[in-house]
């Protein structure tokens, strides 16, 4: 049997700004260094157990790693330390997809403290849920995990 499903591309864009009360350099190392040090659990999509590996170079990967099962959250596009890093990744159709998405993460030296920039562009079937459901995952993620892991060191 063989089936034909056709749906609107579109693409939506979006950012968030978390001010940080630390210095840029500490928040570039919580990102770049220290990552599975503050990646929530609930943000391990392969269970528990699974581990999350960041390779922050240009053709690097931000992957999760759980036994043989493997999950490639983003390639890394391009690195310009200590500034910003640039991601791309896919949504497969069971995960709200097909989409591609484009994450840049960059760091901002702000007052006494640091903001981080998020910027998402998403094109493919994007959906209003999904976007919502992405765009409150990297704000939980980046604020309960980055910020309160770098503000406690």
């Amino acid at each position: 049997m063989s089936t034909l499903k056709t749906e609107e591309c579109r693409s939506v864009q979006y950012e968030l700004e978390i001010d940080i009360a630390a210095d840029a350099d500490r928040v570039w190392k919580g990102i770049t260094d220290q990552l599975t040090d503050w990646w929530l659990p609930d943000f391990h999509i392969l269970g528990e157990g699974s581990r999350v590996v960041f390779e922050p170079w240009a053709g690097g990967r931000l992957a999760e790693e759980n036994g043989e099962r493997g999950l490639l959250w983003f390639t890394v596009l391009m690195v310009d330390p200590p500034c910003s890093i640039v991601l791309a990744g896919h949504t497969a159709p069971q995960y709200g997809g097909p989409a591609t998405t484009l994450l840049t993460l960059t760091v901002e030296k702000e007052g006494k403290g640091t903001r981080l920039r998020i910027q998402d562009a998403i094109f493919g079937e994007v959906k209003e849920k999904t976007v919502a459901s992405t765009k409150d995952g990297w704000k939980q993620l980046f604020t309960d995990g980055l910020k309160k892991f770098v503000e406690a060191q």
